[in-house]
């Protein structure tokens, strides 16, 4: 038997960067984050922008749009920006990609011009998966402009979009050439949204740092009244941690192992289930509830601890139960349990959860039993209704 082995490796580098005013002409940091051009012409960008961002930043466009005519001999803006819809929808509309592809055709677009997508995490992985398709690769420079994606969507490897009813079907993992998170953009948040990316932050303290745990319910007054110091400062925790995981050992995913969706297998469907009404965020709040309390059951963490946990969620305003959960189908069966299989389909291999086994400690589980997740969801459908008396 003949045989020809190919085996080589690929080294991955991009920033995280924290700034203030990011297209104010004297900031230099945009222009620093390209690297000097080659060759005759600078490089081009391709801006695409959240529509629902840029209501609360109308004077953005222009903003661009001067900076780049005070740096024109570093880069060249590709014509107007893209505008695209916010929100899940910009995930479950292909018309959003088609554009995009479109454009980068048009403006002929290069494997080593720019795709700049500025906006919250659905915007984010729809323009992220428009340019790894683009060439096969259009470098991408993410602007998100949420709390959730500047801690921590924006930071990963994953781009993608919605498709057969399925939660991020489509995709690709694809690093960014750089994410620059803009802190004052998180002031226009509506509170909704302001809210959200703490879930993901609680998600990553329990299941890897206590510290971080303590230091979340420590300041809820202060997330509550959006204290811009104490949300950076999670935020950049956060994002620390969800990029140490990256780095340690499987950051595309071949394995059926997933730490970081903790929570997530209910959240993924009680989005779908109520048609993307709760947000990414607030999914992930009860999606936690509920894997929190299903650890209860098991006997890994105290009742002192699981109280603890569900008061910090109602604390920060999330709510702990969505009537969807409830959800059956024609023979009875509850809908949310789907989710446990789309969740295997969508990894591969067994199915593999992130459980608690202490705070501060996460440990996976390959098998649920439903008779408790049912018991789990009529606890935390009981306490919702002690929180919103």
């Amino acid at each position: 038997m003949d045989k020809l082995e190919q085996k080589f490796q690929v080294e991955f580098t991009f920033n995280v960067y924290f700034t203030h005013h990011l297209f104010a002409i004297d900031n230099p940091l945009f222009r620093e984050a390209i690297p000097p051009f080659q060759g005759s012409n600078p490089p081009s960008f391709l801006f695409v922008i959240d529509e629902g961002f840029l209501h609360h930043h109308p004077n953005l466009v222009q903003q661009i749009r001067g900076y780049f005519a005070a740096h024109d001999a570093k880069m060249t803006l590709a014509g107007a920006p893209i505008i695209v819809e916010g929100g899940e929808n910009a995930k479950n509309e292909t018309k959003w990609i088609d554009n995009i592809l479109s454009k980068v055709n048009q403006m002929k677009i290069d494997r080593h011009s720019y795709i700049v997508a500025i906006g919250g995490g659905a915007v984010l992985d729809m323009a992220g998966f428009a340019a790894a398709m683009a060439h096969r690769g259009v470098r991408l420079i993410r602007v998100p402009t949420t709390v959730l994606s500047q801690n921590d969507s924006g930071v990963g490897v994953k781009n993608g979009v919605n498709a057969f009813g399925k939660k991020n079907f489509l995709g690709t993992f694809e690093p960014p050439f750089a994410v620059i998170n803009d802190l004052q953009f998180l002031t226009t948040l509506e509170d909704r949204d302001w809210r959200s990316g703490i879930s993901e932050a609680i998600k990553v303290a329990l299941i890897k740092d206590l510290d971080f745990f303590h230091e979340i319910e420590e300041n809820v007054e202060a997330y509550n009244r959006r204290d811009l110091k104490a949300m950076t400062s999670l935020i950049k925790h956060c994002a620390k941690l969800h990029l140490d995981h990256i780095a340690g050992g499987d950051p595309f995913e071949k394995g059926s192992s997933r730490p970081l969706d903790f929570g997530h297998w209910a959240a993924h469907k009680l989005e779908q289930l109520t048609d993307y009404r709760i947000r990414h965020g607030e999914a992930v709040a009860i999606g936690i509830a509920l894997d929190v309390t299903y650890s209860l059951l098991k006997g890994n963490i105290s009742e002192e601890n699981w109280s603890r946990i569900l008061q910090l969620i109602s604390g920060l305003g999330f709510d702990l139960y969505a009537p969807e959960l409830h959800a059956t189908t024609e023979d009875g069966t509850l809908q949310v349990l789907k989710g446990l299989e789309e969740f295997r389909e969508h990894l591969g291999g067994e199915l593999t959860i992130m459980l608690l086994e202490e705070l501060g400690k996460g440990v996976e589980v390959h098998e649920m039993d439903h008779e408790l997740i049912v018991e789990s969801l009529n606890i935390l459908e009981r306490q919702h209704a002690k929180v919103t008396v």
